[in-house]
């Protein structure tokens, strides 16, 4: 779990307050992913809500590594 993609992500949509509202959660939970990572289930949110600028593979590499080419 990647805990600078959080704090990316709190940057890119204006706080963690911004963060919590467009998650459905209280900001305290915001404060957890920064300390502990995004948990899984807030995954697809937090993508959804920088518009794509902290990718899911940033967020949980572990559950959305990168496709690999196929060359």
């Amino acid at each position: 779990m990647s805990k600078e993609a959080v704090k990316k992500a709190v940057e890119t949509v204006g706080g963690q307050v911004a963060l919590a509202a467009a998650c459905n959660v209280k900001y305290q939970a915001v404060q957890r992913w920064i300390r502990s990572g995004c948990p899984a289930e807030r995954v697809l949110c937090v993508e959804k809500a920088t518009g794509g600028a902290v990718s899911r593979h940033e967020l949980r590499p572990d559950l959305y590594p990168l496709e690999e080419s196929a060359a």
